[in-house]
């Protein structure tokens, strides 16, 4: 018996919009768990470590000094402060209390960023590979993402490569680093290539700086710090990865105007601002010491060196990611087809990796391993992969 078409549709512009690959290999994991198999998870992306104590209880005060009921849409005073002191002194960023505004997590910010500057018909240039929520945020705000292989930037110069690969519609350039999944960190020679070209084609640079703190050699440099920059450069942030906070949702933007009124209002309209005492809590994360913060660095640094040299050792090369919690080691000696490879080392070594492929045509060939598991995890893990691949 035929059934009645729908007279509904979605909006044309999520035609295009899809769903992770990672969210298949999550539900596979749940599946094989189900079924009482052990597996090796590397498939994640959050810290290892729980959420400082001194965080959890302030979120506890805020909640028995009832600091329920709904807070300003950019975020409580006492937070924009504190970022607007952090993000002078660390960031090295020339802001003031109204540049910077509280949002639902740092993929929020990103994703107000993409509907506060793109239009339908621009361009947006993305070093590949990439996060992957950011195309399909690029593709949500009907504008076109442009794969830049950051391989290529980095060994042909970056400026030649944007040049080869923008166009006449090209109005923003997505900036991440260190990157996911790559680890990549860019020099601040690099970045000063990438504002250089921002400038000269009067383009805005959307900064994602979610590992900010996770940093292995030399520093983090924000490219909205360089000369000249404060007005080109959205910057995003969030609590998730340096704070063990990733449950909490809590991150924030920094811009000047016009794109900050912007901002306001996707913000505003979206989650009419974040909740109240996560925000609290935030506020007391940022008096967290700098010790805990470099102690967590140097832990993350022990478990990539450990994972990258036995991934070499077992003949899946792999460079040393320079930042993040991630490495992504070459397996064409499994299958060439990553999604493939990926499957077969889930199915056959119960060892969770993200296909390559799913961060753009430039990770084909290769898989993510998120090394922000316990160090007996690790262990385990590479354990099983040597089995597999006698």
């Amino acid at each position: 018996m035929a059934t009645k078409k729908s007279a509904f549709r979605l909006a044309k512009r999520l035609d295009e919009v899809g769903f992770s690959d990672i969210v298949q290999v999550r539900n596979k994991v749940i599946e094989l768990r189900t079924a009482g198999e052990i597996v090796h998870a590397f498939h994640g992306g959050e810290p290892f470590f729980e959420t400082p104590e001194p965080v959890k209880y302030a979120m506890i005060r805020a909640l028995v000094e009832n600091k329920t009921k709904y807070a300003p849409s950019s975020g409580i005073v006492p937070l924009r402060e504190a970022l607007v002191e952090k993000l002078r002194n660390r960031n090295h960023l020339d802001v003031k209390f109204d540049d910077v505004l509280v949002t639902a997590g740092g993929a929020h910010a990103l994703y107000a960023a993409f509907q506060a500057v793109l239009d339908p018909g621009d361009d947006l240039l993305l070093f590949s590979p990439y996060w992957t929520p950011i195309r399909d945020m690029v593709t949500g705000a009907q504008a076109r993402p442009l794969l830049v292989p950051t391989a290529s930037a980095r060994r042909h110069g970056i400026t030649q490569t944007l040049e080869q690969f923008s166009t006449p519609h090209t109005k923003a350039i997505y900036y991440n680093t260190p990157q996911n999944p790559s680890g990549t960190v860019f020099s601040r020679k690099e970045a000063e290539e990438v504002a250089a070209f921002a400038k000269k084609h009067n383009l805005i640079v959307i900064a994602d700086e979610a590992y900010e703190d996770l940093v292995y050699d030399g520093d983090h440099v924000s490219i909205g710090s360089l000369p000249g920059m404060a007005e080109h450069t959205i910057s995003t942030y969030t609590f998730s990865k340096s704070y063990g906070m990733t449950g909490w949702r809590v991150g924030y933007v920094v811009a000047k105007e016009p794109f900050m009124s912007g901002l306001r209002k996707l913000v505003l309209y979206s989650v009419n601002g974040v909740s109240t005492p996560s925000q609290w809590a935030a506020l007391e994360a940022l008096a967290t010491p700098q010790s805990f913060l470099d102690g967590r660095r140097e832990e993350y640094r022990r478990k990539r060196d450990s994972l990258v040299k036995a991934l070499n050792e077992l003949g899946l090369t792999c460079e040393m990611p320079e930042g993040a919690f991630y490495a992504l080691p070459n397996v064409s000696r499994i299958n060439k087809d990553s999604r493939k490879a990926a499957g077969i080392l889930l199915e056959k070594a119960h060892v969770a990796t993200i296909p390559g492929v799913v961060f753009g045509a430039q990770g084909e060939g290769h898989v993510r391993f998120g090394y922000s598991v316990p160090d007996s995890a690790i262990e385990a893990g590479i354990e099983a992969l040597a089995k597999f691949l006698k």
